[in-house]
């Protein structure tokens, strides 16, 4: 069964580009976008996400409080939030991690690095590469490749 995405970011562009490239893969599918964070956390309720993508700065509710509602809804248990913004600053990585998300990455990341992400994070791991290295580590580890085995 396919990972099913929501995304939820102000810019209609790069949720545009995102669900290209997300719906481009056999493993994987957009079900929901988002432009706000209110939004966000009603769509991971009614469209039944697997993980959603949540930008942080966005109007009337940000990402991370979007975060904190999904996290502390008890019929979202199993919905997983992978943040990815602009500011790769510290102190919203420990603000994003404390509201309950499982992986932090900023936007210019690689495409394979976020596909991989996307992966890692519905898999159930806790994600705050910085670098493909590290990712490459992280996916090592979780079982999702395999030595000698090529992603992205």
């Amino acid at each position: 069964m396919p990972i099913r995405v929501l995304l939820a970011d102000d810019q209609a562009l790069l949720r545009g580009a995102f669900r290209l490239l997300i719906n481009a893969q056999p493993d994987m599918n957009v079900v929901a976008e988002a432009s706000n964070g209110r939004e966000a956390a009603r769509l991971a309720r009614s469209e039944r996400a697997d993980i959603v993508v949540m930008d942080i700065r966005m109007p009337e509710v940000d990402g991370i409080e979007a975060t904190r509602l999904i996290a502390q809804d008890e019929d979202l248990a199993g919905v997983k939030v992978l943040v990815l913004t602009t500011f790769e600053e510290d102190d919203l990585v420990i603000e994003a991690l404390r509201a309950g998300a499982s992986g932090f990455l900023g936007k210019g990341v690689e495409p394979a690095q976020l596909l991989d992400a996307v992966r890692l994070v519905a898999a159930g791991a806790k994600l705050g590469a910085r670098d493909r290295a590290q990712l490459v580590v992280i996916a090592y580890e979780a079982g999702l490749v395999r030595a000698g085995e090529r992603k992205g």
